[in-house]
C-alpha cells in the first residue's frame, strides 16, 4: 500500500492542495516559500498525527483559518482507505475508514511515513526523548503488540508519578509497580532485540556513508546488573525529590558510537546529518518484508544539504529499498532518483502538475 492521494486545506501557507502521488516517485519542485515543505509536513502529519517542524498546533493552522485537515487515500490491493486528520487550537482528531482510531498510533500502521530533512541532525544532537520515538516507531512496525505495551506502561506511569507528586504514603505508590515493572520489562525487551535487529543494517550503512565503524546499543534506563523492581525500589528517595519516577524504560537511552567515539556533540554537523539519514534508512530496511504496506519516505531538498559524494551514497541506500519517494527540490530534474512519476510544481502556496 502507498499514498495515493493527497489533500491538504488551511495548513501553513496552503489554501487548498490536491495531488495525485506516484507509488514510487514523485517530485515536488519550486522555489523557496513556495509551500514544498508544507506539503511533506502535511504527509507526516497523516501518518504520525503530529509535525516534525513544531510541537505547537496552531503553527499549522494557517492565518485566519480555524482549523486545518490533511485527507488522504491509501492505495490497498482490493481498494482505497480514506484517512484524515483534523487540527484546531483545541486539539487533534484522526478519522480511518470512516472510524475514530483509539490512538493516532493507528495513523502509522495505515502510512508509515519518515522524513529526511535539514533538521535530520537533531535526532543526534538533541536529549534521549527523541531518540526514543525513533526506536518505538521502528518497534511499533516490527511487534505490532508493542504499542499495547507502550500504552500501559504510559498509563500507570502517569499514575504513579501523580501519586509520588501528591506525596503519598510509599504503600500507596508502590501498588503501581507491579503494572510498571510487567509493562515495562515488555517494552524493554522489544526495544532491546530492535537495537540487536537495526545495529547490523545502520553499521553497513553507516561505513558506505561516513567511511567509519557506526554502533549501537541500547541502555534500558536503569542499571543493566539489577531488575526493575529492585531499581523502582532503590530510586524511592530520588522520586520523592524529583517528584517522579527516576527510572524504567521512559529514562531509555539509543547510545550511538562512530569511530569508537560516543557522537554527541563531537561530530560535525554534516556528520551529524549523515549519520541520522544513516539511521533512517537502517529503520526502512528493517521494515517487515510482505508487510501489506510500504513506508513512505520524504526526502526534504536533499541537494541542499549533502555534497555530491554524500548526496550519491545517500542515494544509492535509498534506491535499495521499496518504498515510496517523495522528494522536494528547487528545480524540476532530480535524475539521481531516475524518473519521476509524478512530478508538481509549487507556485505560491498552489500545485500545479509539470511534465
Amino acid at each position: 500500500m502507498s499514498l495515493a492521494r493527497l489533500q491538504v486545506t488551511e495548513f501553513r501557507c496552503l489554501q487548498s492542495v490536491e495531488l495525485d502521488l506516484d507509488p514510487h516517485f514523485t517530485l515536488i519542485h519550486g522555489p523557496n516559500a513556495s509551500g514544498k515543505t508544507s506539503v511533506l509536513e502535511g504527509i507526516y502529519v497523516l501518518g504520525r498525527g503530529r509535525s516534525f517542524r513544531t510541537r505547537r498546533l496552531e503553527h499549522l493552522i494557517r492565518l485566519g483559518a480555524e482549523r486545518f485537515v490533511v485527507f488522504g487515500q491509501v492505495e490497498t490491493p482490493h481498494r482505497r482507505v480514506p484517512m484524515g486528520v483534523e487540527g484546531a487550537r483545541t486539539g487533534v482528531r484522526a478519522q480511518i475508514d470512516g472510524d475514530r482510531p483509539s490512538s493516532l498510533a493507528e495513523l502509522a500502521l495505515q502510512l508509515p511515513v519518515q522524513i529526511i530533512d535539514p533538521e535530520v541532525h537533531r535526532l543526534i544532537e538533541e536529549g534521549p526523548s527523541r531518540r526514543r520515538r525513533f526506536l518505538d516507531w521502528g518497534v511499533f512496525h516490527v511487534e505490532q503488540s508493542f504499542v499495547g505495551h507502550w500504552q500501559r506502561y504510559q498509563q500507570v506511569l502517569k499514575q504513579r508519578n501523580a501519586a509520588i507528586k501528591g506525596r503519598q504514603h510509599r504503600d500507596l505508590v508502590a501498588v503501581w509497580d507491579s503494572d510498571l515493572v510487567r509493562s515495562g520489562e515488555l517494552l524493554n525487551s522489544a526495544r532491546a532485540r530492535y537495537v540487536a535487529a537495526l545495529s547490523p543494517h545502520a553499521t553497513a550503512i553507516g561505513r558506505n556513508l561516513l567511511g567509519l565503524e557506526l554502533s549501537l546499543s541500547y541502555r534500558s534506563g536503569w542499571a543493566k546488573d539489577q531488575e526493575l523492581a529492585e531499581a523502582l525500589q532503590q530510586s524511592w528517595h530520588h522520586d520523592l525529590e524529583a517528584g517522579a519516577t527516576q527510572v524504567g524504560p521512559h529514562r531509555a537511552e539509543l547510545a550511538i558510537r562512530l569511530g569508537g567515539v560516543g557522537v554527541k556533540d563531537r561530530i560535525s554537523r554534516g556528520q551529524q546529518k549523515l549519520l541520522a539519514a544513516a539511521l533512517l534508512v537502517a529503520q526502512i530496511k528493517l521494515f517487515p518484508e510482505g508487510s501489506p504496506v510500504q513506508p513512505t519516505l520524504l526526502l526534504d531538498d536533499p541537494a541542499a544539504e549533502l555534497d555530491e559524494e554524500r548526496l550519491s551514497g545517500l542515494i544509492a541506500e535509498v534506491s535499495t529499498q521499496s518504498v515510496q519517494l517523495v522528494v522536494t527540490t528547487l528545480h524540476g530534474e532530480f535524475s539521481a532518483f531516475g524518473t519521476p512519476g509524478r512530478r508538481f510544481r509549487m507556485v505560491g502556496g498552489k500545485a500545479e502538475e509539470s511534465y
